[in-house]
């Protein structure tokens, strides 16, 4: 069986980042995200608007260097939850991060430009993006040699 969500999209708002009781940081968030089939009225742009939730330190690397309107980059899966609301049942369906990528930032600063060049994933404990650059994050990956003749949708 495979759950795995691939996004990028812009932010809809600024992140606010809270703990939890055991002293985990989240986050919950919406990704606008273009899509590329209109439909037959053909009104223009449209997006889907995603619900997405990231726990720990991908939690506090959005918190301090993505704003509203940053485009980011999710890997991660669909968890599905419910519970009684005011109203009856509420069912929520929301994407789990397991690693976030700041692509561009709304308001380029040093700091938050080279923060973007770091992968956060969401199980490791110590990151610190004063610790990477953007020249180590592919440097022990071996290149491949593929031509335009091996890719399907070239």
């Amino acid at each position: 069986m495979i759950n795995r969500v691939v996004l990028v999209g812009r932010l809809t708002k600024d992140i606010e980042v809270r703990k939890i009781p055991s002293g985990a940081s989240t986050t919950t968030f919406t990704l606008a995200c273009d899509r590329r089939y209109q439909g037959r009225d053909n009104n223009g742009p449209s997006a889907d608007f995603i619900q997405c939730v990231a726990w720990r330190q991908s939690a506090d690397f959005l918190g301090q260097y993505a704003r509203k309107g940053s485009v980011v980059a999710v890997d991660g899966h669909i968890t599905t939850r419910n519970y009684e609301g005011q109203n009856g049942r509420v069912y929520v369906t929301e994407v789990t991060c397991e690693s976030v990528r700041i692509i561009s930032s709304a308001n380029r600063s040093e700091s938050a430009y080279a923060a973007s060049n770091v992968m956060h994933d969401a199980p490791q404990t110590d990151y610190s993006a004063a610790d990477y650059s953007s020249d180590e994050d592919f440097s022990s990956t071996p290149s491949l040699d593929v031509s335009s003749d091996d890719l399907p949708f070239y």
